[in-house]
């Protein structure tokens, strides 16, 4: 839509520019006539030619000078333009002025010069500007009329102006009311373009649009992006239970909540399906937060159809914030960490707003000082690991999850807990080093692409290696893909070789690989994934955890069945 904006207005110019250039030249042409009318007649050809070569030069200086200021004129600000356009309009107004004096003043036949002026100003500026245009023009005839005829006892010239000025003044009038008809048309197109037809909100290709554009003010103001991610939850349910009609009914009034919840300058859209999603320049974190739980709040005291028979015996949103530039380094990562911001608060019992909080960040109140420029690193490289492979970045957080629930089912202590949860959200640092052409392959993996792959548990070793707060991570990366019959990589080692805490996150992590889509395979149900976890059980899975971890997901197969 803004292509076939930009390219309706570039014609327009396009029109406007010949239509003043045209009456450059007819100008300069009823110059000449007067000047030479009558008063050069002997010198015949040489009259002729002389004449016409004037007036050629003339109007093409004219031509030059009107296109060199077309061309410079784009390069002002908004501000300047409107006062160049301004500019513009007298200059033509008084060449006209000018040209109509010396051709007989208020006997000139040439006053409808004006109209160029009125109908190009009209078109390109719209009515108020094409009605003040034509009144000016209206006024100078007149004048003209009335101090250059004033000793003729009727003055036929001020009758016939009057109603010329009537036809300035009407002619303005029907283009810029057909301007603004039209602007009003294109306007509406624009919102059946832009927005959601059932919820009225913005949909989804003019949030990205509005996202990149609010990113790069921010950059050049300094002053934050907030961002509200949120869902329905349990909406499968409710749809299944109530119908898509009813389920049609709860978007529509969700987004009527959302509409009266928000400010004017922030942005709202249906993000897709019962996803949502709320742009807020020029706000911090805690002032998201606010607008995200009066919007959840609201919802909430909302009467819904039917919400009797949800889980929760009330239907309820879950939400994310994040925040450019403190969460996020651009509009990608801010929509990705708002996104896991909502992933964690519909794990957590959903009907709550969750704040994005790094793994990392968690760290970092415990690392020791000359370790906070490391992990600072770090967290860069894993930033960069996200960018390249889209999958990497969910399947880390997640992985998290589960990690958090394994390590409560098995009563680990407070640092096995802390080492398997760093090492699970840091397992695929290695993988900055791989291709994204190799990372994102559907096809299978060459010999040689394998081997670069398998490479990137060691990988992730050498690079926080240096960080003494991680030392206890170090195992899980370099081990977890090992298997339990003695068949991983890297250093094939078998049964209880293998470090307790990486037998865990290989489970958790191929758990998690199985249930997801990736590049190279089509996920699998839970339940799917389930049976593979016991068919794979005393080769690749060591069995006792195998089993624990089978108990985790059926005891929070709810949790899970929400997040589909």
């Amino acid at each position: 839509m803004k292509m076939i904006k930009d390219n309706r207005i570039i014609q327009i110019n396009n029109i406007v520019s010949i239509v003043k250039l045209s009456s450059l030249m007819l100008t300069s042409i009823i110059f000449f006539w007067y000047i030479f009318d009558g008063k050069n007649v002997n010198l015949g050809l040489f009259y002729t030619q002389t004449t016409s070569i004037l007036i050629y030069v003339t109007g093409l200086g004219l031509f030059l000078i009107y296109f060199l200021w077309t061309f410079s004129i784009k390069k002002f600000s908004k501000r300047d333009l409107k006062y160049g356009n301004w500019i513009e309009n007298v200059i033509f107004i008084a060449i006209f002025f000018y040209a109509i004096n010396v051709t007989g003043g208020y006997q000139s036949p040439y006053k409808i010069l004006f109209l160029f002026i009125i109908c190009s100003v009209t078109i390109e500026e719209g009515l108020k500007t094409g009605l003040t245009i034509a009144s000016i023009s209206s006024c100078l005839i007149l004048f003209l009329d009335l101090i250059s005829g004033s000793n003729q006892e009727v003055n036929t010239y001020f009758q016939n102006d009057i109603i010329l000025s009537g036809i300035f003044l009407l002619t303005a009038w029907i283009l810029g009311f057909y301007v603004k008809v039209e602007g009003e048309h294109i306007k509406q197109l624009e919102e059946l373009i832009n927005l959601d037809a059932l919820t009225g909100l913005y949909n989804h290709r003019s949030f990205q649009e509005k996202l990149k554009k609010t990113i790069l003010l921010s950059k050049k103001t300094k002053k934050p992006v907030s961002m509200i991610f949120f869902d329905i939850d349990y909406f499968k349910h409710y749809n299944d239970l109530n119908g898509h009609q009813k389920g049609d009914e709860v978007l529509k009034t969700i987004g009527e909540i959302v509409k009266a919840n928000i400010r004017d300058d922030d942005f709202a859209a249906r993000y897709g399906g019962e996803e949502f999603a709320i742009i807020l320049p020029e706000t911090n974190e805690e002032d998201a937060i606010k607008i995200a739980n009066k919007i959840r709040e609201t919802v909430e005291k909302e009467s819904f159809y039917g919400e009797e028979n949800q889980p929760n015996k009330v239907l309820t949103i879950s939400a994310g914030v994040s925040v450019f530039p403190d969460r996020a380094k651009d509009e990608v990562q801010l929509l990705k960490s708002a996104d896991d911001a909502l992933y964690r608060a519909k794990f957590f019992n959903k009907n709550r707003v969750e704040r994005y909080k790094s793994i990392l960040e968690e760290l970092e109140k415990d690392i020791e000082d000359k370790d906070i420029e490391l992990v600072s690193s770090v967290k860069t490289l894993i930033s960069v690991i996200n960018a390249k492979d889209r999958y990497t970045y969910g399947h880390s957080e997640r992985v998290v999850l589960y990690s958090r629930l394994m390590a409560n089912k098995l009563n680990l202590s407070k640092k096995d807990k802390e080492n398997l949860i760093y090492g699970a959200y840091m397992h695929d640092i290695g993988k900055i080093n791989i291709p994204k052409e190799v990372l994102m392959k559907k096809m299978p993996l060459t010999n040689e692409e394998w081997e670069m792959l398998k490479q990137h548990p060691e990988n992730g070793v050498e690079i926080i290696k240096t960080i003494d707060s991680l030392s206890g991570a170090m195992p899980i990366i370099l081990h977890h893909h090992e298997r339990y019959d003695g068949k991983g990589y890297p250093y094939g080692l078998k049964g209880e070789e293998i470090p307790f805490l990486a037998r865990i996150l290989c489970i958790v992590d191929s758990f998690d690989a199985m249930t997801s889509n990736r590049p190279y395979n089509k996920r699998k149900t839970y339940e799917e994934a389930i049976e593979e976890l016991k068919r794979c059980s005393g080769a690749q899975f060591d069995p006792e955890l195998s089993n624990a971890f089978i108990e985790v997901i059926k005891e929070n197969s709810e949790k899970f069945d929400s997040l589909m």
